[in-house]
């Protein structure tokens, strides 16, 4: 089993966290930011990372994963490839979450939803939210970090393979920005 130290230990090596000032997707602000395609174009640490969710949920008689796009299409499939089972995405159609490009999910088909980094938990609750009108059961979520230091409650179980406690701004309140610290833009939603 990967411990919370191994898993920032292979951010570290590839890259994926960074020290700055970073306008998060959220709109908030933090000092820290995990750069979640610096591990993911890496198929040793993505095979990895997923291997380890999918062992997390493999007693859960899992039918099929579900990520969010962009990143969770590649934590879907490796993860259901580990899994022995489908792997599918939902994507924004005029700006909410859904399935799309035929995929179905069946009335109590158990579901696993896989999602990179949360800080609010946004992403994840709008696949929640897209996944009820289904009848999906939803048993889980995996993820590879939660920057929230766990405090993100999906109302299902919740395995994070890194949990880390980030400070996180709303901007008129940041520090970082009242330092004149530049502020970086990352992330893919406008």
């Amino acid at each position: 089993m990967l411990s919370n130290g191994d898993v920032l230990e292979i951010f570290k090596k590839s890259g994926a966290l960074l020290e700055g000032h970073f306008k998060l997707t959220s709109g908030l602000h933090s000092g820290q930011y995990l750069e979640k395609f610096q591990v993911l174009q890496w198929p040793e640490y993505t095979g990895l990372l997923c291997k380890e969710i999918a062992e997390r949920f493999k007693n859960d008689n899992i039918g099929v994963v579900v990520g969010p796009v962009t990143g969770g299409i590649i934590l879907a499939y490796e993860t259901a490839k580990n899994l022995g089972v489908r792997g599918i995405f939902t994507e924004r159609e005029e700006g909410k979450m859904t399935l799309r490009r035929g995929f179905k999910i069946n009335p109590g088909e158990r579901v696993l939803i896989v999602e990179d980094i949360i800080t609010t938990g946004g992403s994840v609750l709008e696949v929640i939210e897209a996944l009820k009108t289904t009848g999906a059961n939803i048993v889980g979520v995996g993820l590879l970090a939660d920057r929230s230091g766990g405090k993100i409650d999906f109302g299902v179980r919740k395995e994070a393979l890194l949990t880390m406690k980030v400070e996180n701004y709303q901007a008129e309140k940041c520090p970082l920005c009242a330092k004149g610290v530049p502020l970086t833009k990352r992330g893919s939603k406008k």
